[in-house]
């Protein structure tokens, strides 16, 4: 019984870590200023690329971070990831910018994803349960093998291999 408790202490812990890490996902604020130090993503309208582009890099279509401030003109974001419209990613270590509000068309809120953050539960506990199922039971079949007690099935016997041309050996050609 001892053998099973630590990779089924592990599994456990694995699948806790994994539950309570959850699913985000990006969501409409609605025209809501978020409250300050929650992550948001900034979707920028045209004129906000153009004015970016040389600071921030071309084809930005949105920012992502922690809200620093934020007043009617101007949103002022720790920046953490920026998407660009060709699917690429750049990534951030926090650096503060000033975004003007001119310059943004969505604001978006990191929240908590419930019906994804159930599905990957279900997923998880379904996971863990096959392994600790298929770990005290067994990959194979339970029937044991026929063993009748000659040893002429279990010996190998090797085979000789036939050679189709015979060995000629290298010849040393006598120098004149």
């Amino acid at each position: 019984m001892s053998i099973f408790v630590r990779p089924t202490a592990r599994l456990c812990c694995l699948v806790l870590v994994w539950l309570t890490v959850g699913c985000y996902s990006l969501q409409p604020t609605g025209g809501v200023t978020p409250p300050l130090g929650t992550t948001i993503g900034l979707e920028l309208n045209d004129v906000g690329r153009v004015a970016l582009g040389g600071s921030m890099g071309p084809a930005i279509g949105r920012v992502e971070g922690r809200l620093v401030s934020r007043d009617s003109s101007e949103y002022v974001v720790a920046v953490t990831d920026v998407h660009l419209l060709d699917g690429g990613d750049q990534v951030w270590s926090g650096e503060t910018v000033h975004i003007k509000s001119a310059y943004v068309s969505s604001v978006f809120e990191r929240k908590l994803s419930v019906a994804r953050s159930v599905a990957l539960g279900a997923a998880g506990v379904g996971a863990a349960a096959l392994i600790a199922t298929a770990s005290l039971t067994g990959f194979g079949s339970t029937d044991r093998p026929n063993s009748s007690g000659d040893t002429s099935q279990t010996n190998r016997v090797p085979q000789r291999i036939p050679q189709h041309f015979p060995q000629r050996i290298p010849q040393r050609i006598p120098r004149p």
